[in-house]
């Protein structure tokens, strides 16, 4: 019982966050965590939650008019590839070397946030076509990131945003619909891979996911009224949340 009061309410929070911005992961990882339970035990159980409340969010999304579909095909096969990868991966590799890159992007990430004004896109809600360029850069984010998300996972929708803005240059509605799809895409990939390998606790996975999916659909809603001037400061505080908790790993 003490282990579904500590995980649910903060899974809700996770969902919450992760609709607007990405990084829910970064919660409920480490909700999971806190209650003792093994490492992979953690990893796939969040999986299930967090597929739940993703579903929500990305049905969401698509009815908002977010989602480009055959930038979504694209993304979605290379997220599969990517997720079987790095799912694989985590069975049986330690994450430290992943721990080592993340300190060093996620400060330089969080200075090119304050720094640059024209950062996460456009301002507003802006409908563009997606030209050839943009399909094969946001193929390979979805395939680099997915990866990152079957092995570890915190943080993947907030890379996913931030590069889809900054590097493919989509607008953040765009950015933000594609995020869902390529995420849910790489939970359901790994958690297949976790449950193939028993790693997942379904009495507890199931019922986290019922608050994720409840966070997910208000964070959803909260991002369509608030847009840009909602995401960048969430993004921030989840990059600084991230790059604390990476630093007190390193030292324990």
């Amino acid at each position: 019982m003490l282990t579904f009061i500590i995980v649910c309410p903060l899974v809700f929070l996770a969902g919450f966050v992760d609709a607007i911005a990405g990084g829910g992961g970064l919660i409920s990882l480490p909700a999971y965590l806190m209650t003792g339970m093994p490492v992979h035990f953690a990893i796939g159980t969040n999986k299930l939650s967090s597929a739940m409340g993703t579903v929500v969010a990305t049905l969401k999304f698509a009815r908002s008019g977010y989602l480009r579909l055959g930038l979504s095909i694209f993304t979605v096969i290379a997220a599969i590839l990517g997720s079987l990868t790095g799912s694989q991966l985590a069975l049986h590799v330690s994450d430290f070397y992943f721990r080592i890159i993340l300190a060093i992007v996620l400060p330089v990430t969080a200075i090119y946030l304050l720094t640059n004004k024209k950062a996460l896109g456009a301002a507003g809600f802006v409908q563009t076509g997606i030209s050839n360029r943009q399909m094969v850069i946001a193929t390979a984010i979805s395939f680099m990131i997915g990866g990152y998300d079957g092995f570890y996972g915190p943080g993947t929708g907030t890379f996913l945003i931030l590069l889809l803005t900054g590097l493919d240059h989509l607008p953040i509605n765009v950015a933000a619909g594609t995020t869902k799809v390529i995420n849910l895409t790489t939970n359901i990939t790994a958690l297949i891979v976790f449950l193939f390998n028993a790693k997942v606790l379904l009495p507890l996975g199931l019922t986290a996911g019922l608050f994720s999916i409840v966070g997910n659909y208000l964070g959803a809603s909260w991002f369509k009224k608030g847009g840009r001037k909602v995401a960048k400061p969430i993004i921030i505080v989840v990059l600084v949340i991230f790059f604390c908790k990476l630093i007190v790993d390193f030292f324990k």
